[in-house]
């Protein structure tokens, strides 16, 4: 007997198992199901009705030091 004989049956075997599997449709991917999620949980917080919380960073007046 052939020592690869056991890869040749493989091949068969799962040539044939594909045969008879019925075809699937592509679904996303789990990375950008999850991508869209975060971002439509992002909207969701931004856009929610409720106290509003002060904008930071470039948005605060601060004195300038030309003011002083």
């Amino acid at each position: 007997m052939h020592p690869d004989i056991h890869l040749l049956l493989h091949h068969a075997r799962s040539a044939e198992l594909r045969g008879a599997a019925p075809l699937r449709t592509p679904r996303p991917r789990l990375r950008t199901r999850l991508g869209w999620a975060m971002v439509e949980v992002g909207l969701r917080l931004v856009s929610s009705s409720g106290r509003r919380r002060p904008s930071s960073g470039l948005a605060v007046r601060r004195p300038s030091p030309s003011a002083w």
